[in-house]
Parts: C-alpha cells; structure tokens; sequence
C-alpha cells in the first residue's frame, strides 16, 4: 500500500478500517479484539462518552504546547508507544518502524518481552527514550537477565506487566485457527493466501531474510521460532508472582520503574510502597479479565490515593486526542497508545505510525484550543464538567 493511501486516513479509526482489510483475520482479530464477551473492550470505549469537558472561553490560544515532562524528562506530546508484542508482524520489521516514528516525534517507545526485535537492535539502530516491559517468569534468573540486558542497552524505563498471571481467555482465535506458538492449518493458510500484501510484504520477506521470526527477547534457552513449541513451558508461568517480585526488581534496576496492570487504588499505594516511579492503570486493553472497569473511571481514584508519591500513566481504548486530554484532565500524567499506532503500522510502517502519531497530536492540539488551555500541564478538573456545573432558568 502506497503512503498516499495514508491522505484519506482521517482518523484512527479510517487506519483500523485500513489495517483490517490488509492483515489476515487471525492477526487482525488478535491484535484488534479483547475477551471473551469483550464487555471490557466496549466499555474502555463507551467510558470516555461519559466524561465532558469545560471550555473557558476568550482565552488566547495561539501559543499552544503539548510539552510535558515526565521522569525529569521533556517530551513533545502526553503520549507514549505502550509495548505491543506484534508490531513486527503488522509490518516487515515493524518494531523498528514504530520506534522510528516515535522518535521523531519525540515521545517514549515501549518495547514488549514478546517481541520479535531484539531490544539492542532497538537501542543501537534507532535510539530515543526506551522503556523496555518485562513479564516476570516462573525462574526468576530468565526474567533478571532480560532486566540486565536491557540496562546494559540504555533502556531508561522498565515496566512490568502484573495482569497477564494467566493468559485471557480469547476464543476468537481458536476460531480463526491462530495459536501461540503459531501453527499452519487450513484455515489460517487460506487466510493468508487471500492477503497477498502481507503475505509478500511481511510473511515471505522475513523467510527469504532472516528467516521465521523469533522472540529475541528471550534469553537463548527459550529463544525459538515463533512456529515452535515451548521447550520450557513451567518457565513462562508466571502465577506466582508477588510483591516480593517487585521489591526485587526495584533491588536491581536503576532506571524508571513502572508497574503495568493497576485497576484500584490500594494496589497502586502499595506499587508506590515498593518502590514504583509509575503506576499504569490499564486493563490490558480488555484483553484479560474482561469484568474489568474501564482505567479511565479508576484513574481518578488511583491519583487521589498516590498523590504525587509516584507518576500514574493510563491505557485502554484511546482513539481520539479528545480521550487523551481527559485523562489528563483527570490526572494522568501521559497515557500509553497501542493499538492506535499499531493500525498506523499495519498500513505503511513507519509512515504510517507517523500518521497514526499525528491524528492524536492535531486532535489533542484541537480540542486545547476549544476548550480554552494553552499547555497540557495546565489540564486539570477546571477542565471537566461536572453536575455542579449545571445552573437552572426559571421561565
């Protein structure tokens, strides 16, 4: 697909629309749906439609900026690359194109555990602020060398995903005949035939390159194909994890510290007990439990009980600028994008990313100048309308 195919994408959902007809269905769907009845899916959507927000009017807006400084470190806009295993299956190579976007446009990349880039290729072929997201496995040892290397590579931030104990019950992908680790049946087989694009794009690329991908991430003795079976299934278990975990990470890493999963308010006190420069109030985009609330209906509480103790970051569901400057309004300090930037990828790699990154930059840049505020770090609950707001006319 052509990168002027990119000028009719107005919105993220004109790139969802795009991703879809490009990507086989097993793959969109993964990277698309949630779980089971996907009721948390929907409502990460719906929440924000209940939030409004206040304009303040006859302000001077013309020097509007979407700066903002998070871990003592300037970035131009409240958005970051939430870490997404399946970037480099959206696109050949595509881990790479979307860092490349989000440093030129000057926001943090998150790297996933799952992914099939290493992270010092990462580091070395592209830069920018890194943060580099960790599952902790059943042996410890396997989870602590992945955390030395990527403090070996430069990586400023770790974040450690808590929510994922077990996997999500996600039944479409039985359906559509895609499993982890991928295997060819007839029904998958046939849907990548129907998808030639990405069949030669993507697919036949990797094989006459580098060959199948692997998850590069994982030390040597679980790093296979992603066709294949686990060697060492017990040693990606990770249901015993504990606060324990965390005290030991915070023992080893020097960097920022973030912990990934938060949906209440005590959890995220005891993330900050521990040690946790950031909590990240997420629900996996609805992709795990789905009688999850939406994070944006937990954030507030979340930010009245930590205070400035540490940094809260939110995810799930933002499509439009208009949902990010709500949940800065409400207290986030920079919310994670995942799957708006991973459609951008799916279309045009890293131009596409870069589209993807722009609609959110024109639409927070909008909705700032209509509601009146000239600087994201002036976004706060003058900016939400609340039933106290209403007034009554007597006739």
């Amino acid at each position: 697909m052509s990168h002027s195919a990119l000028d009719d994408a107005f919105n993220i959902f004109d790139l969802r629309d795009k991703a879809k007809s490009r990507l086989p269905k097993w793959l969109f769907e993964f990277v698309d749906r949630g779980t089971e009845d996907e009721v948390a899916l929907r409502n990460n959507r719906s929440a924000f439609e209940h939030i409004k927000l206040k304009t303040h009017i006859l302000n001077d807006v013309s020097k509007r900026t979407q700066h903002v400084t998070l871990f003592d470190k300037q970035h131009d806009m409240p958005i970051a690359i939430a870490p997404t295993g399946s970037a480099g299956m959206m696109w050949y190579q595509g881990e790479l194109e979307l860092a490349r976007a989000a440093k030129a446009a000057g926001i943090p990349f998150s790297l996933s555990t799952g992914s099939i880039t290493s992270m010092e290729k990462i580091a070395s072929d592209v830069g920018g602020t890194l943060w580099f997201q960790l599952y902790m496995w059943a042996d410890r040892n396997l989870s602590l060398q992945l955390v030395n290397r990527a403090k070996a590579a430069g990586y400023e931030g770790l974040i450690v995903t808590v929510d994922g104990v077990v996997a999500g019950n996600r039944e479409y992908n039985q359906r559509n005949g895609f499993s982890v680790p991928f295997s060819y049946n007839q029904r998958n087989s046939i849907d990548v035939m129907t998808h030639p694009r990405w069949l030669l794009g993507v697919l036949a690329r990797y094989l006459l390159t580098t060959g199948m991908p692997k998850r590069e991430n994982y030390p040597e003795e679980l790093k296979q194909k992603i066709t294949s079976g686990w060697k060492n299934q017990a040693a990606v278990r990770n249901d015993s994890l504990s606060w324990d975990d965390l005290k030991a990470l915070r023992a080893v890493w020097p960097g920022k510290l973030m912990v990934k999963g938060i949906l209440n308010a005590r959890d995220a006190v005891m993330a900050a007990d521990h040690g946790a420069d950031g909590v990240i109030v997420s629900n996996h985009g609805g992709r795990n439990l789905d009688s999850t609330p939406a994070p944006i209906d937990v954030l507030p509480r979340v930010v009245d009980a930590v205070g400035n103790r540490t940094t809260v970051i939110v995810d799930s569901g933002f499509r439009r600028g208009s949902d990010v400057v709500k949940a800065l309004a409400l207290g986030a300090k920079m919310v994670l994008i995942g799957r708006g930037t991973l459609y951008g990828t799916a279309v045009a790699g890293q131009a596409g990313a870069a589209r993807a990154i722009d609609i959110y930059r024109e639409e927070i840049d909008r909705v700032m100048a209509l509601i009146g505020c000239t600087s994201v770090a002036d976004l706060g609950a003058k900016y939400l309308n609340s039933s106290g707001d209403s007034i009554s006319v007597n006739s």
